[in-house]
């Protein structure tokens, strides 16, 4: 109470009135829209306040245990663990390990590094991963468009620094860096932000990214020296074809185990179309191909250099990798090292949530399960975080080897654990046999890898027939990835879709709306109609029974008067009325389109309409210098041509906003609303014009509107002599905070809804609960008068704001009654219709 009386008088000290918007309501608008309810039950609507909207976005203390315990989701699972899970587990484990060996040692490469980095990052994700994740098939490790962005990131830290800073350290930092924005980003839950990364970009950039991969091994399959394969990939291209002529005996390796690669992925996808029954061993078979592969090449290269030292090998080999962890430490937080790896953060974070995002909910929706996206982001979080110390890089799911865990029949995350004991045995028992493996071979294996990635002209074309914007977007992405960077292409196609987003809401393309009767058709009713209609009917009935006769249903739709939506153009589509316009909103409503929206509303309505009292200036020199003199060009009320044919125009009524596709509403949108009401309040004076709004589902927005004067009746529609008569949906009670003695009716009609009890305690206990549940005794006034109480039925929306409907035949339907009622006609609305209430053909009550 204090602090309302200080906001009091704080208010009054700046010249605020808190009840401004208060005063201009009538002070018996509640009793009389009581009364005009009446005998079903009142609501009375609450703005929503800034309170309220802090308190749901602040967790309460019952929510902070949940909270916690949703950052370790495998202690929901782990006490139901069985031997057929650990059985599944550990066969994928190891599949995968023996994959990701190889993959590992390869995409370490493509981050300048040494090959043992691979490992440890593979490992580390593949030992943490279980206790943070949400899906059983992502597999973590290096991938190799992540390992080519940290190895664009060393480049360009040791041109600026020179040897200041090694290769390891800024790896090492940047995984650390990125680690501690996405912890951020997993307990903040903003995993929502990841919606702005649309997915033509997320293709473009993979595309870009394949491509550049593939041009930057080529070298290296060919055994040529001499060239920079980490220039932007046409440069690369171009210096691969002028060298040419050097090519070395690493093209025999290379080529031919990517020919190999190929032909044994297509044998095992063959195979598994010709026997299905055998599908999953054929899949595993084509999974374990990487490590058949190098396993081949590895002996043949132990066989040619047999008695050769590493100097003069025929080809170039891995060489020395060292036993275990050596590389183990802390990352380094030097201030000049952070700061000139913080402009490439950005891109390098983008890629790891994108790459691990997509994986999970594309696996989770083939094998039937959900993944929780911000607690995805915990996990890599860790992985990152604490991935350094042991001597890995950046790391996020890998596509190709939750490929492998899919088909390879993964229970649980656990299988990480599995993977990450192959790991380490070859970090520590197989060393002396990775020092074989070719160069060539592993160039061939990521190029066998990333090939799969580019986007295929068939999805490139579905883009194209979908949204040409999109495949103009791809194809800048491509091109600005190939000839600069893939972080300049990621960058491009984000900020392109947002540029293109931002003017589909700017230009939004509104309608406004005309009415056409529906009427609902099957071949099983259409049949039951003929044959009603064919059988002749008994003497004794009455031909105009309703009964005897077929029911067809009808109700009303709204389709653009100008037709552009693709609908039968041999419809008739008009206006309910001459004089009410319908505008529906198609892609919300806000401050950066609205000053569209009123240039059109006013535009249109000007132009098909006349003013009411045309102003009549003595002299031309009178007319004000913006009122331009009235031009006849009518589109919606086409009227036949006369002597006069102004006069033939309508004069401005009602309109109705269509807000179905408005969910929040800006300061901006209501003011630009609140403009155009004087406008055009002002061409219609002295005629008042109606203003009912359709589907205005937030709370926020109908509170916005109701700051600008919209919702309530006008006082001239509020003052007239005849009774005020508006229209309201109500519908049954029985939901939340429903008071039991206030359902029951007590009228004639049910004498036995209250055994026992005499009729005026009962209706005095019924005002009671209403009286209870509204605080107020002027809800009663009404009923008082009517001598009934509340029906089973209550009004929907609050009926102190009755031009605010629940959907766009119900706004129409106020407005015709209203206007019906204004000219002293008999009401086109039926009773039905005003209660909100229907029968269907088969005779069902619904509300």
């Amino acid at each position: 109470m204090a602090v309302h009386k200080t906001g009091e008088s704080v208010a009054k000290l700046l010249g605020i009135d808190p009840d401004e918007v208060e005063h201009s309501v009538p002070a018996n608008l509640r009793q009389r829209a009581t009364e005009a309810i009446a005998p079903h039950d009142p609501f009375f609507e609450t703005d929503p306040e800034v309170k309220e909207w802090i308190l749901e976005h602040i967790p309460s203390r019952h929510d902070i245990l949940p909270y916690l315990a949703s950052f370790f989701p495998f202690a929901a699972w782990i006490r139901r663990y069985n031997t057929r899970w650990l059985v599944g587990d550990i066969v994928a484990g190891i599949t995968l390990g023996l994959v990701v060996v190889p993959q590992a040692l390869s995409y370490a490469l493509l981050a300048n590094l040494s090959p043992e980095y691979g490992l440890y990052t593979s490992f580390t994700g593949a030992s943490l991963y279980w206790l943070f994740g949400t899906s059983k098939d992502i597999a973590i490790g290096a991938t190799a468009v992540v390992s080519l962005l940290v190895g664009k990131t060393g480049d360009k830290v040791t041109a600026e620094h020179g040897d200041e800073f090694s290769r390891e350290q800024i790896a090492k930092t940047q995984a650390f860096l990125a680690g501690c924005v996405l912890l951020l980003f997993g307990l903040f839950r903003l995993d929502w932000i990841i919606e702005f990364i649309p997915h033509v970009a997320i293709s473009a950039f993979v595309t870009g990214a394949a491509i550049t991969i593939t041009l930057s091994q080529v070298p290296t399959l060919l055994g040529i020296t001499g060239i920079n394969s980490k220039g932007p990939a046409y440069e690369v291209f171009i210096n691969v074809c002028k060298g040419l002529p050097r090519v070395h005996l690493d093209a025999a390796i290379g080529l031919s185990a990517l020919i190999l690669l190929s032909l044994i992925k297509w044998a095992c996808e063959h195979m598994a179309k010709r026997q299905p029954k055998r599908a999953r061993m054929w899949n595993m078979l084509c999974s374990l191909r990487l490590t058949f592969t190098i396993l081949l090449y590895t002996l043949i290269s132990f066989l040619v250099h047999i008695g050769l030292t590493a100097e003069s090998s025929r080809f170039r080999i891995l060489g020395t990798i060292p036993r275990g962890f050596t590389r183990a430490g802390p990352p380094t937080f030097d201030t000049k090292l952070i700061s000139a790896i913080a402009p490439d953060l950005p891109a390098t974070i983008i890629v790891l949530i994108i790459e691990h995002i997509a994986i999970g909910k594309s696996f989770a929706r083939l094998n039937g399960y959900t993944v929780v996206p911000s607690q995805e982001l915990v996990s890599i979080a860790f992985t990152n975080l604490t991935g350094p110390f042991v001597g890995a890089y950046a790391s996020t799911g890998s596509f190709g080897g939750s490929a492998i865990l899919s088909k390879a029949g993964v229970r649980t995350p656990l299988a990480g654990i599995f993977n990450g004991c192959i790991l380490v045995l070859a970090l520590y028992a197989l060393t002396s046999v990775l020092y074989y493996i070719p160069m060539a071979s592993l160039s061939a294996l990521i190029i066998h890898a990333v090939v799969n990635l580019i986007t295929s002209p068939e999805h490139v074309y579905h883009s194209w027939l979908m949204s040409p914007f999109d495949a103009l977007i791809y194809f800048c992405g491509v091109f600005v990835s190939i000839f600069t960077s893939l972080e300049d292409g990621i960058y491009t196609t984000v900020a392109l879709s947002i540029a293109v987003m931002l003017v589909r809401v700017a230009r939004t393309q509104a309608r406004f709306m005309g009415k056409i009767d529906i009427h609902r058709h099957s071949q099983t009713q259409q049949k039951k109609m003929t044959a009603a209609a064919s059988t002749p009917s008994p003497p004794s009935s009455s031909s105009s029974s309703p009964l005897s006769r077929p029911v067809i249903d009808v109700r009303p739709a709204f389709l653009p008067l100008d037709r552009h939506d693709g609908s039968n153009p041999a419809l008739k589509v008009e206006a309910p009325m001459p004089g009410v316009f319908i505008y529906r909103f198609s892609e919300g409503f806000n401050y950066i389109n609205q000053a569209q929206h009123m240039d059109h509303l006013i535009s249109t309505i000007t132009s098909e309409t006349r003013r009411t009292c045309q102003p009549v200036y003595a002299h031309p020199g009178d007319r004000p210098w913006n009122e331009p003199v009235p031009v006849l060009t009518t589109k919606l009320f086409q009227e036949d041509s006369g002597d006069n044919p102004e006069d033939k125009l309508p004069t401005l009524k009602a309109v109705v906003f269509d807000f179905s596709a408005v969910n929040n509403l800006d300061t901006g949108a209501a003011e630009g609303l609140a403009i155009v009401r004087d406008q055009l309040d002002e061409w219609a004076y002295p005629d008042p014009v109606e203003y009912h709004f359709a589907a205005v589902t937030n709370r926020w927005a109908r509170r916005a509107l109701a700051v600008a004067g919209f919702g309530r009746p006008s006082k001239y529609e509020f003052g007239l002599e005849k009774e005020w008569d508006p229209v309201y949906s109500v519908a049954e009670k029985g939901g939340l905070h429903w008071p039991l003695a206030s359902s029951l009716s007590v009228s004639d009609s049910h004498e036995n809804a209250m055994p026992g009890i005499p009729r005026a305690v009962a209706t005095k206990t019924v005002a009671a609960d209403i009286k209870t549940a509204h605080g107020s005794e002027q809800t009663l006034v009404g009923l008082a008068a009517a001598n009934t109480i509340p029906s089973g039925l209550a009004a929907v929306h609050g009926i102190d704001r009755p031009n605010f409907h629940i959907d766009l035949a119900a706004a129409v339907e106020s407005c015709l009654h209203s206007l019906d009622r204004r000219c002293g006609r008999p009401s086109t609305v039926s009773r039905a219709g005003v209660l909100g209430l229907a029968i269907d053909s088969e005779g069902d009550d619904t509300t």
